[in-house]
């Protein structure tokens, strides 16, 4: 049974990321593969990283995710135009915080939506770091 519909809270930014459905994703079934969507929910975190942090700043950070849960709600078929990854933080938990992602067509009907876990790491040493605020401030919305 799928889970109620993420809804986006209203302090955190939502950012959009067209996704593009290719020939390649259609699975046997005649619509995308279950294994595309955990690729757009990592895709959809890192643009909205890269989106929102300079050059130095994703030198020195990466991210490691531990793990992806997503609900498939609804089939996205063969030639699907418009469709979009919505996604958004949540609170973080030392060096760990939740994504969120809905994935929805053209007609903005919800398809998918995933949760994932990332970490933030030194991207040397790849060790574990707490998410200090001014990591948080640049998801949060502006009003």
């Amino acid at each position: 049974m799928a889970r109620a519909p993420l809804v986006p809270r209203e302090d955190r930014e939502v950012f959009v990321v067209p996704l593009e459905v290719r020939p390649e994703h259609i699975d046997a079934n005649g619509h995308v593969n279950n294994v595309v969507y955990v690729g757009w929910l990592q895709d959809a975190g890192t643009a909205h990283w890269n989106a929102r942090f300079d050059d130095a700043t994703r030198a020195r950070w990466s991210w490691v995710a531990l793990r992806h849960e997503v609900d498939y709600l609804r089939g996205i078929e063969p030639g699907a135009t418009g469709v979009v990854a919505r996604t958004w933080v949540g609170d973080p938990q030392g060096p760990r915080f939740n994504r969120y992602v809905r994935i929805e067509d053209g007609q903005g009907r919800l398809c998918a939506q995933g949760v994932s876990e990332w970490c933030l790491v030194d991207a040397r040493t790849l060790r574990p770091h707490r998410i200090a605020g001014e990591m948080i401030a640049p998801f949060l919305a502006t009003v």
